[in-house]
């Protein structure tokens, strides 16, 4: 069983449209939801939570269907939205006792065990916390009732490095038991690049890929030299190129190239933005 699996979801507004979205998510793994702002990546969030209708496809979470089961899969999932909103003049402690008669599986000791490892004054106002502050109780409270799936919607967005990288950090610690997978939207692709065990690039709700993140850097490498070099390559394995002062950059195919071409790596914000270039095309 996956932890999610999207097939054909599609939701239409006027000037918008999600299209035909497929996407699985195995157990134990971390997906990386990329796009830029308005792509479609919240309002896949809100479909797989039954925040808003579903107008076409199925979607399943830990197996449960997303419109029949949504109370079940509300308990099932840990939600950090990209703005925390707590009433401003509650503590940790009080959100803690809210939380404790909203979740079943609500864990206490395990909730003051997250405020105490992220320095989080437990009787300090949540409008006294600042934004770094706000989002470390907001995965406190997401990780403290036994979740399954850990839905984040541009948890990082905002945050400094330091405190982007402890964040990032602590999913792949979420998900080092096998039952627990995390799906992380972003446009902060090297945020996702680090620990994500899948990536999907979304674009002007289309999905571009999904694919391992390791199969992805696997099959693309970057290359560098002069014009006539590059129209020596096998044309097949030019994917993407452009000229600078210096030369010819391009994103080819390691498959269609032989041993002795010299290619380095690629990143996940190299392939993200050729994906977007393609796509416009």
């Amino acid at each position: 069983m996956n932890a999610l699996e999207l097939k054909k979801v599609t939701k239409k507004y006027k000037d918008f449209t999600l299209d035909a979205l497929d996407l699985t998510l195995p157990k134990g793994c971390i997906m990386g939801l990329v796009g830029e702002n308005g792509a479609g990546k919240s309002t896949t969030i809100k479909l797989i939570l039954d925040l808003i209708a579903l107008d076409e496809g199925e979607i399943s979470v830990m197996g449960l269907d997303s419109r029949r089961d949504s109370t079940k899969i509300k308990e099932l999932c840990g939600i950090v939205p990209d703005e925390i909103g707590f009433p401003q003049g509650m503590n940790a402690l009080q959100v803690g006792k809210v939380m404790k008669h909203t979740y079943q599986n609500w864990d206490d000791g395990a909730y003051k065990e997250y405020l105490a490892r992220f320095g989080l004054p437990e009787k300090k106002t949540f409008k006294e916390y600042s934004k770094g502050m706000k989002m470390k109780l907001g995965i406190a409270v997401a990780l403290s009732h036994d979740a399954k799936l850990l839905i984040l919607d541009e948890a990082t967005s905002g945050l400094d490095p330091v405190v982007r990288d402890e964040v990032v950090g602590l999913f792949g610690e979420f998900t080092r038991d096998e039952e627990r997978s995390v799906l992380i939207s972003s446009h902060i692709v090297s945020d996702l690049e680090k620990i994500c065990d899948y990536i999907a690039f979304i674009h002007d709700g289309k999905l571009l890929l999904c694919e391992e993140k390791d199969a992805l850097l696997a099959k693309y490498g970057c290359w560098q030299g002069s014009r006539a070099q590059m129209e020596a390559l096998p044309e097949r394995a030019v994917c993407h190129f452009k000229e600078t002062p210096y030369g010819v950059e391009a994103i080819l195919l390691r498959d269609a190239l032989s041993e002795d071409v010299a290619i380095a790596p690629l990143n996940m914000e190299e392939l993200f933005l050729f994906k977007i270039k393609e796509a416009k095309k």
